[in-house]
């Protein structure tokens, strides 16, 4: 393997604050990179660059972390513009809009679930996102939603089964059966191929109890839980991803003061996904309350068919500086290094 050196780099985040300035984003000016083979072999000023087989002149450019995306449900099939309009013309956003997405997703073949996956990837890529994690979610039937985590294992590692999206609408008169399900067959069927469990613990998806109920029996099957907490409403989402030390909670809209306390003294990160809140015309979330009390936190896109359909970070950086109290260099820290702490 040859090396090559990247210099005259203008500035150069490195996310690591014992160098350059100092800063969280370790920022070294007039810079340069050595890569070796696969990995970053050194980092500093320009001047100081050891000799490499081959030289990239930067012309000036910043250079930084490629984006970690550590939500997204690439998964799907359908569109939902007619739910959207809806939404813009004055309707509320709730969780039943998936049920559209899931008929779409159960009748797309592997071929054509595939090709959209992709094509998103490939747009993400182009936006600066280097490591994504994807979620099942819109099969809600043991082949669907192994299927889709099937087809995203060919993809990333960073694979979430989210058996538990919404109750399936097949056992909309018995969600204490699905639960069974999601946890029994389904769980057996997808844990060979996801790396972690999530679920929507939020009202009219799963309540506290379902939702420990899940992420218990994915843990006891090795997979770790993300969850999707407390975005529509105040509950007990947050507290319980701290409870069963989940990677992340993701949402993190409506928070207690006792909410915000638990995630500032875990190791689960708080992941802000900007894109929803701005897609529905929701509340945005108070990035500066978390970053204050010492929490980590995460920015990510959310990229789904019906409330964040964006594969861009640097969209979501933007609202997370204009509309939710960060600073440019928190967000990119968040879209970056926090982004890679909520995948661990």
């Amino acid at each position: 393997m040859s090396s090559t050196v990247i210099s005259n780099i203008a500035t150069l985040v490195t996310n690591d604050p014992s160098l350059g300035d100092g800063s969280p984003l370790g920022l070294i000016r007039d810079a340069a990179v050595v890569i070796d083979g696969d990995r970053v072999a050194w980092t500093g000023e320009s001047s100081k660059a050891p000799a490499t087989d081959n030289r990239v002149d930067a012309g000036g450019r910043a250079a930084l972390p490629g984006f970690v995306d550590s939500h997204s449900h690439l998964v799907f099939a359908g569109d939902r513009t007619e739910e959207f309009n809806a939404r813009m013309s004055g309707r509320a956003y709730s969780a039943g809009g998936i049920r559209t997405t899931v008929a779409a997703t159960r009748a797309a073949t592997d071929a054509e679930l595939e090709a959209n996956l992709t094509r998103y990837l490939a747009e993400a890529l182009r936006q600066g996102t280097t490591t994504f994690e994807t979620k099942s979610g819109y099969g809600l039937t043991v082949a669907d939603e192994a299927r889709a985590l099937r087809i995203a294992a060919a993809h990333t590692e960073e694979v979430t089964y989210l058996g538990a999206h919404i109750v399936s609408p097949d056992y909309a008169e018995d969600p204490a059966a699905y639960v069974d399900l999601v946890t029994g067959e389904m769980l057996d069927a997808c844990a060979p191929h996801a790396r972690w469990i999530d679920v929507f613990c939020e009202k009219g998806a799963f309540d506290g109890d379902q939702a420990r109920a899940i992420l218990t029996a994915g843990k006891a099957r090795g997979l770790h839980p993300r969850v999707h907490a407390n975005q529509l409403s105040y509950g007990p989402g947050v507290q319980l991803a701290v409870e069963l030390d989940a990677a992340s909670a993701d949402h993190c809209t409506h928070l207690t003061d006792a909410d915000v306390d638990a995630l500032a003294n875990s190791d689960t990160v708080a992941t802000l996904l900007p894109g929803a809140e701005f897609s529905t015309r929701a509340q945005w979330p108070d990035a500066r309350r978390l970053l204050d009390a010492g929490a980590t936190v995460a920015l990510s896109t959310d990229c789904n068919p019906g409330s964040s359909f964006t594969s861009s970070l640097p969209f979501c950086i933007a609202l997370a500086v204009r509309d939710m109290g960060m600073t440019p260099n928190e967000a990119v820290w968040s879209a970056t290094a926090g982004g890679a702490a909520a995948l661990r």
